[in-house]
Order: C-alpha cells, then structure tokens, then sequence
C-alpha cells in the first residue's frame, strides 16, 4: 500500500479476501455479514449485466437509497462498469431528486423502495430506468439484483483521469453545484490513509454516516475495505442503534462528524451529572487527569478509569475519527480524556473528502493536521495580523472543476491554480492547520466588526433550554432562531418558554463582548435545515427567522393519518378541536402544533382552558396533564380520555401540604433569631438603607409587596428592611425546584414563612398566595420570577394579576438597588456592596389595572405596577445615590 495506489488495487484486494468479511450490515435479526469475495464476485456480476443493458463508459448512474450492503455493492458494480455513480441524498425531497436526476442525465437509477412513488413517475415519463435496492418493491418494480450476470465482467482497466464520482454539492449557501472527481482525486486520499498504517486488516469500522456523501464514501468505506478491514453498517442512525451496532459487532474504528461526537459526550457524561455536582466534579478530574497523562507520557490512562463505559461500547473502541466539519477542541479533550484517540482532519467534496489530518503520535488538539497526500500543500492568502487568511489548496486530490459553470471555477481557483476553498484558518511553525470558519459565514457589522456565527452558536447553546441556536445578521444586528428543549423547560418547571429563553441567552451573553451579544431572537417551531454532515443551510434560516418573528408555524400539507381521523370522530375530541381552532384562530392551529410553542399557552393560560373544558363541555383534565402534552393531537386525546372515563372535577380540598399553616413556638423562635442574624448581616456586610417604610401598612390587613428581583439574597435584604412585627406576618412563594427537594431546604423554608411555588401547577400556587391575603397577612411576590440576567427590569408575569385581581388590598410597589452587583445570577458567592430598598407608595389593583396594558386584566395589573417599580428606579437613579 503506497502513493501509487489505484482503484483497481481496491478490487484486487477484495478478490484476494477469501473467507473475511467485507460487510456487516446490522438487521432486527442480527448481523447480516458479506465476504470480501462474495462483494467482489457480485460487484462483478453487477457490472456485466450492466454492459449487457448498454451502460457506456463514462455514463452517470445515480443511487438514491439508505445506507445497505447493497448500496455498497451497487456502487462497486457500477465502477467497475465504467459508469460516473451519482449518489442522492435518501432524505431529499422528490423534487430535489428529479431535480439531480435530470440534470446529470441518468440512464440508470438505482433506488430505495421508498422513492419508488416519485421516481416512478420520472420513469413513466420516459425517464430512467429504475433498479430497486430493498425489499417490499411493488410486484411491477425491478430488483437490481435482476441485473445480475451469471459471470462477472472483464477487469477494467482503471485510468487515472477517469471520472468516477459526480457529486452535487450539500447547499449550505444556494443551488448546488456539479462536479466530478476522478481515479485519481480518490486514489490519492485512499493511499495516503493506507500508508498510515492507522487500519489494519480484519479490523471493523463503525460507519453512521450517508454513503452519498463523499466522506463517509471514501474514508468510511473505500479504505477499509481497501486495507482488509469491515465496514459495520447500523440498522439506523440512532443513538441506540449504533451501540447496538457496537456490542453486536465490537469496532475498533467509528468514522464520524462533530455532532455525532458532541452527542457521544453528552450521553456518557449527562447520566454522571445527574448524580449531583459531586460526581459531576470528580468526571471533570479524571477525566482532566487521564488527559494530562496521555498528553505527558502516552499512557491512555482513561481506558483503565472508565472501563465500564468503554465495555458497554463493545470494549474494542479505540479510534474515532472526525470530518466533515470541525470538531471543537473542547469534544475533542474530553474524548480523549475519556480513553479514545481522536483523529480529526480537514477537507471538502472537492478534495475527495481529505487533504489534512491528525496522525496517532502527532495529534494536536484544535487543529486540523497536516497533508495527507503525497504532494499536498496549503497556503493561507491575505493574511491578518494574527496569520489567518484563505486556505487555499493544490494536490492531486483536488477536484478539476464545477461541470459547466464557468463563473463558478472563476471564483474556485486562483490565476495560479491554487484551490479557494472559502475558509479561514492559519498555520503553526510546524506546519498544522487551523480552521477558524467560513469567509462566507461571516457576518460582518456596520462597525466593521466580524463576527463568526458557528462560535456565537456554540456558546449561547452550551444552555440545557437550548435545542439548537442559529445566529443570523438582519437589518445589521445580530439575532437568533432558537428552538427550545421543551423537555428541559418542562422538568425544570420553566413554563413561560419566551422568558425561559431570554434568560438564557441573556446569562451567555454577559461574557461575550458587546457586538457578539444577540439583540433579539424569534423561537422556532421546527428543527432548523442542515446538511446530512450537521452543517446549517445558512440561506434558508432568514426565512424561517421573519416566518418565527411573527409567530407563523410551519405547516404540513399531510392528509390526516387513520389515527387522526379516528380520533377526530370522536364527539368530544371532535368539539373541543372546533372550539380550540376558534379560540386560537389568528395562529392557525393543527393537530401537530405545540401548545407551548405555537399556542403561546403557558401554565396560567393552561388554567383558562382546563375551566373552558370543564364549564363548556363537562370535562375535567387535571393540571397534571399539561406537564406531557407536547401538541394538540396529544390535548384532543387526553380530554376524549377523560370523557371516556367520566371525569369530573374533584371536590375542593385541602392542598396537598398545609405550608401556609402559623408556626408553632420552636418555629417561630427560630425564625425570631433567623430575622435578627440577617437583619444584622445585611447592614454589617451590604450597609443596607430603607427608604418609604413608612409606605407599608402598620396594622392589620392584607397586602402585597412587589419588588423588582435581581439576586438570589433579594427576600434577605427585604426581611431586613421591614420591623419584625410585619415579618412574623410576612411571606412568599419560593421556587419548588430550588427550595423543597431537600430536606434543609423545606425546614428553612418553614422557618422562612415561604410555600412552594410550582409553575407547572399554579393552581396550587395561586391558592396558597390567595390563602396568606384572604387572612389578612403580607405577601411577597417578585412578579418578574426570573432574577435579571443583567440588572435591567425584566416583564412582569400576570401571575400577580391573577393573585390581586378582584382583591380590595394594598400593593407596595418596592425597589431593590445594588442588589444585582453584589450577587448577580452567574457569581457563585455575594460581595460586600451597598444595597437599598425603597418601598414606594400603596396602591389598589384597580389602580394598577387602569395603568397598564394588556389583553387582560391580570396582564394590566402586572403591566401597571412593573410601571410603578419603573418609577422607583428612575426616581433612584436620578437622585445621585446610584453612583
């Protein structure tokens, strides 16, 4: 195995197989495996039946199907005909396909059973003729396998200039472009890895990756093959199936893209993480020593400390291989922290998929390598400051050209000869390369600022409430599609989606400098378009952004499934989608569509439509429901279910838990001594000053104090600011997640007069809050729920409305100064700064209704008094003592 490598030499090596195998392709049955003399002998087979047909040297053929052992042996039986094998994607859309299939002027296609209704029609047309790879084709369709010679053909005679791949380019930019790579292109990298010695023969390759893209091809399947080793095809491209694929078959090699690996990490060490911090922590140590010994002295300790995960992935596992985009430094350390030796390379379609990469013993994490191929070299043009520049490429694994695109070449290459790949990167003193994204991925400001968006991406989306995150420039600023981790948002009983996700983005955005930060984002409804590789189809995201900006879902144009039409027949699930299609008729509901997301219903909106259900159609669903509803399809089931059942509402009781109940003595002492201690902290270490005390109510009778909410010590500096008269009486909701799950946290919090606030079942919230006035005790409540990001006033949420709303009572509109910068949401510890409450005047809800806005009462009550907090603050910071 050299540099002179050539495809023949591939078929040589296939033949000379004997009884080893070539495939293991994973079925529901097991493992399916093919020797290497069988793929050979039936390639060849393939390939005189094809000539027998009249395929011409140089002929295009196309393969549209799923990864399969067939799809393998088709694409080597077309080869070895002399046919240029075009490989479609098997996600793409019917008119994607006729699109390609047209364009490259295919004779032959060879397809899935489930392209078999569009293409169909491409051949009744007059089209091509259609050979089916898979089972359960129509009776009137075609197997490829009837193709099948009874002898092979005559070896061909493989040229270095001949063309053997014509690949459509991914269309992350536009239009994809045409080209073909030759013998050569490919031989060139499959040598080059084959000199590496990195694959041994009878070794098994993991390979999850669409053979239609020329990586996963030429690295995934052409090399091993080449070297003698099996390449191990999964039943699907699924977490699951692919560590059944792994225990079934044992690699040693898995062939990968970043996102593959970013999920790999995130399924080993999530389970750890969930044990609490501890064990969390103690991961991070080992997993930074095992790093730090490989690193030093080349021991791979990580395979020792984490045996049992290495055995539950087959316990063969060694090498993981990364392209197709560049893997973070970050995924990379852990990995090979874990025990894997990471082998990440760079590369494009028109490289044959290669042209840099990591070698055991000269591996550098963050970087890209160096030339593989024998003649290779790089060059960065227009260099900055810092060295980064174009990569620009030559070597004879480089492509010769788009077919028939002249101004498109014109672009590619330099006036000598030089390859443009529209990268950004730089080389070290020993020549490894670099990449820092895509010149054309940019995004540049109107300060003159350029900003790359795959690094914005990966910060703000390190956040768990973050599914994915596309940063876009629009009118010239930055913004983002976000789509929400529902999941996340529901087990952490975050249910206003919107502010859950500002949130986020606004807590990343603090260590980002001010032209990175995004300055508004829309929530998208469906998974954002990438490329099979993971790469976002960047063209297509403005749309989607101006389409989530105004609420516009996507829609299917689907017909109703049996199972949908079943369920709509039901006479309740049948009123209630009338019903619910009136109440939400400005945003076009369907059955899919997410009552979160799409129907803006939140946990007090959720409330609202469980008494419509109830008082319009007799139907009671309880609060529970609305924790596992995930579209209206599952809503319409559970209240047919309920009907079905005969479900009314409960009889009122008691809450669960009686937390508002008085405190005995032994409670109330401790809480005496609690309100001394921090009532002397706060002045000692914040110097805290009051300010309009003489605002909250001095006798009897219910009230309600509003401030603005900033850190997690707020409760402590107001507890401190009133007498200890009013805060034997005074009390508030805590966040259930953060307060009750232990068993420290619910004493203090009995000791503290603080009930549990559930978002998920405001009911109950809203009862106890209801409960504390309706006795004639104080309430606090911070109607912004959220502590600030960034020291700014957040929206005030209408719970509070609900709360005040047709309540006689006073609210002390109240704001905290100083608070934010002597414990702001992202520092670990407070520090001493001085801290003020200012409690302004008492008003009525009515009051409060009639200054704000909203299409409720509740949302006016909430907008009027954020107003008055409003006041408060502006009335500070124009006074001087903000400085």
């Amino acid at each position: 195995m050299n540099a002179n490598w050539s495809l023949k030499d591939l078929y040589d090596a296939l033949a000379d197989g004997a009884g080893r195998p070539a495939l293991l392709e994973i079925a529901e049955d097991g493992v399916r495996p093919v020797s290497a003399a069988d793929l050979h002998h039936t390639a060849g087979r393939l390939a005189a039946g094809l000539r027998a047909e009249g395929l011409a040297p140089g002929e295009p053929a196309a393969i549209v199907a799923e990864n399969s052992a067939d799809w393998i042996t088709c694409w080597l039986g077309l080869v070895w005909a002399g046919a240029v094998v075009v490989g479609l994607d098997d996600l793409a859309s019917d008119e994607e396909l006729a699109r390609d299939i047209a364009d490259c002027g295919c004779r032959f296609v060879f397809a899935g059973t489930n392209h078999m209704d569009a293409i169909g029609g491409i051949a009744a047309d007059g089209g091509p003729s259609i050979l089916v790879i898979g089972e359960g084709a129509p009776p009137s369709a075609r197997p490829w396998r009837h193709l099948l010679a009874a002898e092979p053909a005559p070896e061909r005679r493989f040229e270095a200039d001949d063309p053997v791949v014509m690949v459509y380019t991914s269309g992350t930019t536009g239009k994809p472009k045409r080209f073909t790579l030759s013998g050569a292109n490919i031989a060139a990298n499959v040598g080059a890895i084959l000199e590496t010695a990195i694959l041994r023969a009878g070794d098994r390759v993991l390979l999850p990756l669409p053979l239609h893209h020329i990586y996963p091809l030429v690295v995934g399947a052409l090399t091993p093959l080449a070297s003698g080793a099996a390449v191990v095809l999964p039943a699907a491209v699924s977490g699951r199936e692919i560590v059944r694929a792994m225990s079934l078959t044992k690699p040693r090699v898995m062939i990968g893209v970043p996102r593959l690996y970013d999920a790999l990490v995130a399924g080993i060490e999530g389970p750890i993480r969930g044990r609490g911090r501890l064990a969390g922590g103690l991961l991070d140590a080992l997993v930074r020593l095992s790093c730090g010994i490989k690193q030093a002295a080349g021991v791979n300790l990580g395979r020792w400390l984490f045996r049992p995960l290495h055995r539950r992935l087959g316990g063969h596992l060694r090498i993981l291989v990364s392209g197709g985009a560049r893997l973070q430094p970050e995924t990379a350390g852990r990995l090979e922290g874990l025990g894997f030796d990471v082998l990440s390379g760079y590369g494009l379609a028109e490289t044959a998929s290669l042209f840099t990469g990591n070698l055991p013993g000269n591996q550098r994490i963050g970087k890209e390598g160096m030339p593989l191929a024998a003649g290779s070299t790089i060059r960065i043009a227009g260099k900055d400051a810092e060295g980064t520049g174009e990569i620009q490429l030559k070597g004879t694994n480089v492509f010769a050209g788009y077919d028939d695109n002249p101004e498109a070449n014109a672009a590619a290459f330099t006036d000598d000869g030089w390859f443009r790949t529209g990268d950004l990167g730089r080389l070290d003193e020993d020549g490894h390369l670099s990449v820092s994204g895509r010149s054309k991925e940019i995004i540049v400001l109107g300060g003159g600022k350029n900003v790359n968006p795959e690094e914005l991406e990966r910060h703000y989306g390190q956040n768990p409430a973050i599914a994915e995150i596309a940063v876009l420039e629009e009118d010239g600023r930055l913004v983002a599609l976000v789509k929400p981790d529902i999941a996340v948002l529901r087990d952490e009983a975050k249910t206003h989606v919107e502010d859950a996700l500002r949130m986020a983005l606004a807590d990343a955005s603090r260590t980002l400098a001010p032209f990175q930060r995004v300055s508004g984002f829309a929530i998208a409804r469906e998974t954002l378009p990438r490329t099979r590789l993971g790469k976002y189809r960047r063209f297509l995201l403005p749309a989607i952004y101006q389409r989530a900006s105004k609420g516009i879902a996507p829609r299917a144009e689907e017909r109703p499934s049996e199972d949908d039409l079943s369920l709509l027949a039901d006479p309740v699930a049948a009123k209630v989608w009338d019903w619910l299609k009136m109440r939400y008729q400005a945003r076009r509901p369907t059955l899919d569509s997410s009552p979160q997301l799409d129907l803006a219903m939140d946990s007090l909106e959720w409330m609202t439509v469980a008494f419509e259900l109830e008082s319009r159609f007799g139907v009671h669903v309880d609060e529970e429901v609305y924790s596992r509803i995930d579209s209206v399809r599952d809503l319409l089931r559970e209240t047919a279910a309920a009907a079905g059942a005969g479900a009314a509402a409960p009889p009122a009781t008691a809450l669960p838990r009686d937390w508002i109940a008085p405190r005995g003595p032994v409670l109330l002492a401790a809480a005496i001594a609690l309100y001394a201690f921090n009532w002397l902290l706060m002045r000692l270490v914040f110097r805290l000053s009051v300010r309009g005390r003489e605002n909250l109510p001095r006798s009897g009778g219910a009230a309600l104090v509003a401030p603005n909410h900033a850190s997690d010590i707020d409760p402590g500096f107001i507890m401190a600011a009133v007498p200890l008269s009013t805060a034997r009486r005074f009390w508030w909701g805590g966040d259930v997640m953060r307060l009750f799950t232990t068993a420290v946290g619910r004493i203090f919090s009995r000791i503290g007069n603080v009930f549990p606030v559930d978002e998920r079942r405001p009911q109950d919230s809203l009862k106890r809050a209801g409960a504390v006035l309706d006795r004639g005790d104080i309430l606090g409540w911070f109607p912004e729920s959220w502590r600030t990001p960034d020291g700014t006033l957040q929206r005030f949420l209408p719970g509070i409305g609900h709360v005040l709303a047709g309540r006689e009572m006073l609210v002390v509109p109240t704001y905290i100064a100083g608070s934010f910068a002597a414990f702001p949401r992202t520092a670990r510890w407070p520090r001493p700064h001085p801290v003020r409450v200012i409690f302004g005047p008492a008003v009525g809800p009515g009051v409060l209704a009639a200054e704000g806005q909203g299409e409720s009462e509740a949302e006016r009550i909430a907008d009027g008094l954020r107003g008055r907090v409003a006041m408060l603050e502006a009335e500070f910071k124009a006074s001087g003592e903000a400085k």
